[in-house]
């Protein structure tokens, strides 16, 4: 006897197939667009090439550092050495006096970094929160500074400093991050003005009604809450400060004490003076390789290290937005 409604065995097999098709949908395709295999798919793939395109010169710099000179001249060895060879490291090492650069660039780009950070932010929430006059010629004349290349202003800087007797020292370099410019110094006002413009106002409104000043409520209420912002500009200042190559080199003119930044052009110039000399060795390119994975080195760890409070920071600022 056939069930009500011609419901049978063929009814039951068709609705149990639509759902494994639906299910098979939802599974490649998603609910959503962004939910489904396919999608998760093309993402990994676009990750694994960019991790490739970063990670691949960093591999490369490391396998050719610690060859030996058999391996070198052996096309079958590429990757993989067959011994680790640490001369050419060691002798980077003492060509870029390590220690010694290596303490210089941390102060230097610490000094920068915390004085942009602290200036920066007085800046930023001036322009998000502030009124006063010719508010909105002074943001052109920020976004201005962010616009022309530092370049193009090396000249009357130079000018200023030499007439002021500051070349050859760093005070150049760190004095303009003491009043937020410096490198990159606008890009960091507007890093804090875009965080500081997303609060809400009834935090100060509250804070004016127990009666704190306008330095009380950015020191007490606003800057605590700017600590994605703080992270963001101190890494990026750090960072860029320590890769900087361009300002050191015009202000660190004859300087002894120099950079990290500025030591692979100076053992460049030392092998290129030796093989004009007694003729190229099959060492220079690993010597380069050493001496370039020693400075990226340490901002590597820093990243390593700092990188998951980085990306959260990242997405709170308002960068992404």
């Amino acid at each position: 006897m056939e069930p009500l409604n011609g419901w049978g065995k063929k009814g039951y097999n068709d609705l149990t197939w639509r759902k494994g098709l639906r299910s098979t949908r939802y599974f490649i395709l998603g609910k959503e667009a962004d939910k489904g295999l396919i999608f998760r798919v093309f993402i990994y793939l676009i990750l694994i090439d960019t991790a490739y395109i970063y990670l691949n010169p960093i591999f490369y710099m490391i396998a050719s550092m610690v060859k030996n000179a058999t391996d070198l001249i052996d096309p079958a060895v590429y990757w993989v050495p067959r011994v680790i060879y640490t001369g050419v490291l060691q002798e980077a090492w003492e060509m870029l006096q390590y220690p010694k650069a290596l303490m210089l660039s941390t102060g230097l780009s610490l000094s920068v970094a915390l004085l942009q950070t602290i200036s920066c932010a007085v800046a930023g929430y001036a322009f998000a929160r502030l009124e006063f006059p010719f508010k909105r010629f002074w943001m052109f004349c920020l976004l201005l500074s962010f616009i022309v290349p530092v370049q193009v202003l090396i000249l009357p800087n130079l000018l200023v400093a030499s007439q002021l007797k500051l070349i050859p020292s760093y005070l150049p370099i760190i004095l303009p991050a003491l009043f937020g410019h410096g490198l990159k110094g606008a890009l960091f006002v507007i890093i804090y003005r875009q965080f500081f413009s997303t609060q809400p106002k009834e935090l100060e409104e509250a804070a004016k009604i127990d009666g704190a000043s306008v330095f009380r409520i950015f020191f007490k209420v606003m800057l605590p809450l700017a600590k994605p912002a703080i992270l963001v500009v101190f890494l990026f200042s750090f960072v860029w400060t320590w890769n900087d190559y361009y300002l050191p080199s015009m202000y660190l003119i004859g300087s002894q004490d120099v950079p990290l930044s500025m030591g692979i052009s100076q053992i460049a110039l030392q092998l290129n003076q030796k093989a004009a000399e007694v003729g190229p060795s099959i060492f220079d390119e690993p010597l380069k390789m050493a001496t370039s994975f020693l400075i990226i080195l340490p901002p590597l760890l820093l990243y390593g290290f700092a990188q998951r409070w980085f990306v959260e920071s990242v997405e709170r600022t308002g960068i992404v937005e």
